[in-house]
């Protein structure tokens, strides 16, 4: 096969024998490739067939009767077990009671001829138009199996040790296989059987096939995976397309096309509307839900994207007298649910036919006898406007063909082909059994080779211990040693502690009290302000309170503006004792108005212990009667500024009045 460029979501295979019988004589096949666009023929044998299948897993393999295949049902059993798991093997004639190929090919417009390549290339197009029925003998459920991947033997030293650890190794492999089983969100169930030192294997029944099972099969170490799927009782066919019964389809195409789905009845069956589907898109949404009889639209003429899709399924076409308002399209579809416009009018199109067919669709009814299928008999009056009779006596002499062609009965063996499979599953039976002793002698291999490295671990983690042990008293002393050093630091800490708290409140003694601890009583305390900020004042007034009265020290007291002087007036201290650049000419003139001295720290003797601070009183008085002295001065420059002031504005005023 060559090279193909994919024009259907998957490849599809059709077969057909070419020459020889499948029972005995060497078959050959006449193969046909088809992607949607793309034909490629070739033929093969029987054994080139699986290959072919193997290396390009075709979505379907086509044919018009499975026993082409294989000779009997087992064999074929054993066919579709070898399948690649993406291939499904179809029969495009139809299930037990196929029909006729030739039949089938008229009746979707398919080319056919009689030659094996022709009847080849019928099948895959066939089956791309999902035509047929998919055979199967598998269900979708799959059997997972954990067990022993080597005997438990039948004693020996350690023996006990050694089962306890496979039933160990078969719980912890069911435990990862399950949750892998939650984590692909699939369901299952599983049987679990326990034995010494924890299972002896566990089966889970998965509600999927093999490829959607993320888990593995094979022997890895003490454990064993096997996956096997579920064998139906025989050969079961499942129609590629299950579709409703005849239907009316309404159709409003555009930018946005919708569809409507109706039953012969007028039941609403489903509606659809989408901006970016193309019509092959809408054309299998349809198709999934019934076989159109009348295609409609609610404008007339029908237009063109309408005509397109009544073609498609060969109905027949609908249109009202003239484009139908949308009052009356409102009204007729009030009680049915849609969400958009553009699927009410699809909606309303279905409806109105169904109105105007309601009375024909009755008189077929009442002609059509019991066992006959209505919808069908409706869609060839209907669509191919004969009559009930004529319907009628065309589905019988459909049935009455003759279909010995296509009927697949599994023929009865002859006794050298009985001779065949007897030897056939004798063989099968010993390769099994040379495989099982092949198993024993590599388990009886593997237990020696486990022993040895059990023998050498166990060496290996004696010395481990022997060095922990040493690790284990050396650690010991080094906490003892550190546990030591912690005890001095910790009464270290709370000595300081201690000397601390006793400051702190010696600090924050008030006026009354702090005598009792001012032994000469030529100490007061001082409070220290870092920096000339409203921050720094309201720190310090949390910290450790600020009052009238008290001296204050500024331990950088450049910078204030107005605002912060005037903040620190509030507080009415003694005196301000300034360091770290002098006052701000507004802060210096707000502290002085509110007639609050100020002295350069320098002048006074302060001792400090962390935040807290004492000064002499003496040396604090002095301070006071300095600057009071030199703000009695200030103030008589001030004065004599003002009076030098007032005598030259009134010089100025005299000259300019004797001008």
């Amino acid at each position: 096969m060559n090279d193909r460029t994919s024009a259907l979501d998957t490849l599809v295979f059709g077969v057909d024998i070419q020459s020889g019988d499948v029972r005995g004589d060497s078959p050959s096949y006449a193969v046909v490739a088809f992607d949607g666009e793309n034909i490629d023929r070739d033929v093969v044998s029987h054994r080139k067939l699986r290959r072919l299948l193997d290396r390009e897993e075709p979505g379907m393999l086509a044919t018009d009767n499975m026993y082409e295949l294989a000779a009997d049902k087992d064999g074929l059993v054993r066919f579709l077990e070898a399948l690649p798991e993406p291939t499904t093997l179809v029969q495009v004639t139809g299930a037990e009671r196929p029909e006729p190929l030739s039949r089938v090919a008229s009746r979707h417009g398919v080319p056919y001829g009689k030659k094996p390549m022709e009847e080849a290339e019928a099948a895959a197009r066939l089956a791309a138009a999902n035509v047929g029925s998919a055979v199967t003998a598998f269900g979708d459920t799959t059997e997972v199996k954990v067990s022993r991947g080597r005997s438990t033997g039948s004693g020996g030293w350690s023996q006990d040790r050694y089962t306890r650890r496979i039933h160990g190794s078969v719980k912890r492999r069911t435990r990862e296989v399950k949750d892998c089983l939650e984590k692909a969100n699939l369901e299952f169930e599983v049987d679990i059987t326990e034995k010494y030192g924890g299972y002896a294997n566990a089966v889970f029944t998965v509600e999927a096939p093999p490829s959607e099972i993320p888990v593995s099969s094979g022997r890895s170490g003490d454990t064993r995976v096997e996956i096997e799927r579920e064998r139906r009782d025989g050969i079961e066919f499942e129609p590629l397309v299950k579709r409703r019964d005849r239907v009316v389809v309404g159709i409003d195409p555009g930018t946005t096309t919708a569809a409507a789905v109706v039953g012969l009845d007028g039941s609403v069956l489903d509606v659809y509307s989408t901006r970016t589907a193309d019509t092959a898109d809408v054309i299998e949404w349809l198709i999934e839900r019934g076989r159109p009889v009348i295609v409609a639209a609610d404008v007339t003429p029908m237009p063109e994207t309408v005509e397109q899709f009544r073609r498609s399924f060969d109905a027949a076409a609908w249109v009202p007298d003239s484009d139908l308002p949308v009052d009356e399209k409102l009204h007729r579809t009030r009680e049915e649910p849609y969400d958009n416009d553009h699927e009410r009018d699809a909606l309303a199109a279905a409806l109105f036919a169904v109105d105007d067919h309601a009375e024909q669709f009755e008189r077929i009814s009442r002609k059509v006898p019991p066992d006959v299928e209505r919808g069908e008999v409706i869609s060839r009056v209907v669509a191919g406007e004969a009559s009930v009779e004529a319907a009628l006596r065309e589905l019988r002499d459909e049935e009455d063909e003759e279909t010995d062609d296509a009927e697949h009965e599994e023929r009865e063996l002859t006794d050298e082909e009985k001779e065949i499979r007897r030897l056939r599953e004798r063989v099968d039976r010993l390769e099994s059994h040379v495989e099982d002793l092949n198993d024993t002698i590599a388990e009886r291999e593997a237990t020696i080779e486990e022993y040895e490295d059990e023998l050498t671990e166990a060496k290996r983690e004696e010395r481990r211990e022997a060095r922990e042990r040493r690790e284990v008293k050396r650690l010991e002393r080094e906490n003892g040693r550190l546990e030591r050093r912690v005890e001095e630091l910790e009464t270290e800490n709370d000595a300081l502690d201690d000397k601390l708290e006793r400051l702190k409140a010696l600090w924050k003694l008030d006026h009354s009290n702090f005598s009792d601890v001012d032994t000469d009583g030529d100490l007061v305390p001082v409070k220290v302000i870092e920096q000339f900020t409203k921050d720094a004042i309201d720190t310090a007034d949390a910290a450790f309170g600020l009052a009238a009265g008290d001296v204050v020290y500024l331990r950088d007291a450049s910078g204030a503006g107005r605002s912060t002087a005037r903040r620190l007036a509030e507080v009415d201290p003694r005196i301000v004792l300034r360091s770290g650049g002098g006052l701000s000419e507004v802060a210096d003139r707000i502290l002085f108005e509110a007639e609050i001295p100020v002295a350069p720290a320098a002048d006074v003797t302060i001792q400090e212990v962390d935040e807290l601070a004492v000064a002499r009183e003496s040396e604090i008085e002095a301070a006071i009667d300095d600057w009071e002295r030199r703000a009695a001065e200030r103030r008589r420059e001030r004065k004599a500024s003002m009076v030098d002031q007032i005598i030259s504005e009134h010089r100025a005023e005299t000259r300019s009045e004797g001008r």
